[in-house]
């Protein structure tokens, strides 16, 4: 447990007594909590949806404690430098962390070394949302659908490539896993930003991609590339007409986005019960659904238990699928 020690009082009355030490961050008093900023970690770089994500949840925490709550962009790894710094932080409520798959789950399974224990580092908040991803084709590519996708890839072998948000991120992971499970070797190239997928998309010079839903609805809507399939178990509001992989021949497949918060471990238990309350309070707000529908968020909420039994179900899942993978990163 960290320690904080008061300095040493230089008066001559103390006659050489030993300073005290304060309190650790779980034993004192937290009911006047917040009494200055909180910094919401995001491991990721700034501008994508889960930094869009953050600000949001930021907003709404300070307008309701009437602090600041500011993010801080710390990408890099996957997630795994921010989410590192969050953990060694004081436990004291004031260092928080937007979390996705990568930094509290997956990571783990595909890095040798990570600077923190994901599976112990932090205190669960709360599951904020979460958003399936689509599965693209360029208009360049004779299908139209995930099966012809598939029929094509096998019929020629090494000549697609679908690009994703990164080396290890959910969109590669499923790749992997589609490839396994249709027989196929669709290749991998990595993107800094999924938006910049879209031009070679377009061009043709990359066949196929994975992402989240809201980088290709606005082109998908307009034609100027195809959506085959999305990742959710049902069909998504903003693409009625995308069937899901279930639908193509893969019963119950799903891989769906999501982002939580949570804190150090340690961290008071009022204080999470606080935030909490105040993330679930936004998240049923007119406001905030609108907010999270724009970015193509479906608002979740809950205890932190159930985020606790989220947690375990998506290491459940997708531990295994990352290792018959064989997916390692430095």
């Amino acid at each position: 447990m960290i320690k904080h020690f008061a300095a040493a009082v230089a008066a001559a009355w103390t006659f050489g007594a030993a300073p005290a030490p304060a309190a650790d961050p779980a034993s004192q008093d937290t009911a006047a909590w917040p009494t200055r900023p909180v910094t919401i970690v995001c491991p990721f770089a700034a501008g994508i949806s889960t930094d869009l994500l953050a600000r949001a949840v930021a907003t709404a925490l300070g307008d309701k404690f009437g602090q600041q709550f500011v993010v801080e962009d710390r990408p890099g790894a996957n997630g795994n430098i921010g989410a590192a710094s969050a953990a060694k932080a004081p436990p004291d409520g004031y260092t928080l962390l937007i979390t996705t798959l990568g930094p509290t789950v997956t990571n783990k399974f595909m890095y040798k070394t990570m600077g923190y224990d994901s599976d112990r580092a932090f205190e669960p908040i709360v599951l904020i949302g979460t958003s399936p991803m689509t599965i693209v084709a360029s208009p360049k590519l004779p299908v139209t659908t995930l099966p012809q996708l598939f029929a094509y890839a096998r019929e020629n072998p090494g000549k697609l490539n679908a690009g994703t948000v990164g080396a290890g991120s959910q969109a590669h992971i499923t790749l992997d896993l589609l490839n396994k499970l249709a027989g196929t070797s669709i290749g991998h190239v990595p993107y800094r930003l999924g938006t910049q997928a879209l031009p070679d998309l377009m061009s043709g010079d990359l066949q196929v991609g994975f992402n989240y839903i809201p980088t290709f609805v606005p082109a998908i809507l307009a034609g100027t590339i195809r959506g085959l399939a999305v990742t959710s178990l049902v069909r998504t509001r903003d693409l009625p007409n995308v069937p899901t992989v279930q639908e193509a021949g893969f019963p119950g497949f799903e891989a769906t986005g999501w982002a939580a918060l949570v804190a150090p471990a340690g961290t008071p238990r009022d204080i999470v019960d606080k935030l909490n309350a105040a993330v679930n309070a936004f998240l049923t707000s007119d406001a905030g659904r609108q907010q999270l529908d724009k970015m193509g968020i479906s608002p979740i909420g809950g205890t932190t238990e159930e985020l606790k039994a989220h947690l375990a179900r998506e290491n459940a899942k997708w531990g295994p699928i990352i290792k018959q993978a064989g997916i390692q990163l430095q």
